[in-house]
């Protein structure tokens, strides 16, 4: 279907934090399809300040109750930038007032609260998306590629990496267990985590067993990439890892950390075997296989172009994502990242979590939404 040129959305950002500064902000003011119209923070000067920063102090709405900003009929679009525990309620909101929503990861701070995202875009016929920009990747791309051509045969073992050797955030409420649901594995595991189910297609989850520790946020680093953090203040954990089964009998292993005592540090990045091929992305993306008796090693030039969705070395993989997202809105397509996938996601996170809260493997018997890629 051909894009509606002559449209513009209307659209309105809640939450005037670093990720809404950082990434949509400055992503949705390029897009010549939409008109940046309301910004909502709780704290007035934030947002009015945002506005400030693209030269649009006189002409958006500014906001401290994400509820006001929701009665304005004329609003097409909210991107939800907030903190964990908020992604719910307002996505939900903003979808009953007849918004589309892009909200930013993890999807929510729990499963059912997820669900209650995926059966209210579906109920309203709005759409809803995940901020999930590493899919938009030309690496990410490309592999999706030649998995979905079937280079690599049936995948049945598969890394998800997000692994920091030093690199706690100190800023913000990423400490607060409260606000975020948890730490590194909620924060960047989930990133890699959506990223390798995506390659996989993959979404039917039999089991997880999962680890949880609390070992090195005691220790104040003058090391940390975004300097020391506060002992009191470190109230999630610093590392998580996850063995996870698919239904097809594939495995999947999640590795998160924000503080490790390790040189194989990775993030958004995931390993794939299978039984034609395997391919990673730690120094680049690298496929490997056999060939002619002999063992081999590619690395594609992804600075070319061809790849797709990709439209050249200028943009980036958020604005990728954020070109994506309002073209779907406007030919009436699927989003990229389907509500429905982001949801598997959150569920396999909760029962990591829950798995080492109890000791016990957390079994898929009665998964409620099957996410299809």
């Amino acid at each position: 279907m051909a894009q509606n040129t002559d449209q513009v959305l209307k659209v309105a950002v809640v939450g005037c934090g670093g990720i809404a500064n950082g990434k949509h902000i400055p992503n949705l003011v390029n897009q010549k399809n939409v008109e940046l119209v309301a910004f909502c923070d709780i704290i007035e000067e934030r947002a009015i300040e945002t506005a400030r920063k693209i030269g649009k102090e006189d002409t958006i709405k500014i906001y401290t109750d994400y509820k006001e900003l929701l009665k304005d009929e004329s609003i097409d679009v909210v991107h939800v930038c907030t903190p964990n525990k908020s992604h719910s309620f307002i996505t939900i909101d903003a979808l009953e007032s007849g918004k589309h929503v892009m909200c930013e990861k993890p999807m929510a701070k729990t499963a059912k609260e997820a669900r209650a995202m995926v059966e209210t875009a579906k109920r309203t016929g709005k759409k809803l998306t995940i901020g999930y920009d590493n899919r938009y990747r030309p690496d990410s791309l490309t592999l999706k590629q030649i998995c979905e051509r079937g280079d690599l045969g049936d995948i049945y073992f598969a890394k998800a990496h997000a692994i920091r050797r030093r690199a706690v955030p100190t800023w913000g409420v990423f400490l607060n267990e409260d606000e975020q649901g948890g730490g590194p594995l909620i924060d960047i595991g989930t990133h890699a985590l959506d990223l390798t189910l995506w390659l996989l297609d993959n979404y039917k989850v039999k089991s997880v067993k999962g680890n949880v520790y609390y070992k090195l946020g005691d220790k104040e680093s003058p090391a940390n990439a975004f300097g020391p953090w506060k002992a009191e203040e470190f109230k999630v954990e610093d590392s998580a890892f996850g063995f996870i089964t698919m239904e097809n009998g594939a495995t999947v292993i999640l590795e998160a950390s924000w503080a490790l005592n390790t040189l194989d540090v990775g993030e958004a990045q995931a390993s794939l075997s299978g039984t034609e091929g395997g391919a990673d992305m730690k120094d680049g993306l690298r496929i490997n296989g056999e060939d002619l008796g002999v063992l081999y090693t590619k690395k594609p030039e992804l600075k070319t172009g061809g790849v797709a969705y990709f439209a050249g070395n200028s943009e980036s993989q958020a604005g990728r994502e954020c070109r994506l997202w309002i073209e779907s809105i406007l030919n009436d397509t699927e989003p990229m990242v389907k509500p429905e996938q982001a949801l598997v996601v959150t569920e396999v996170l909760e029962a990591i979590y829950e798995s080492a809260r109890t000791g016990k493997t957390v079994y898929f018997d009665d998964q409620l939404v099957t996410a299809e890629g």
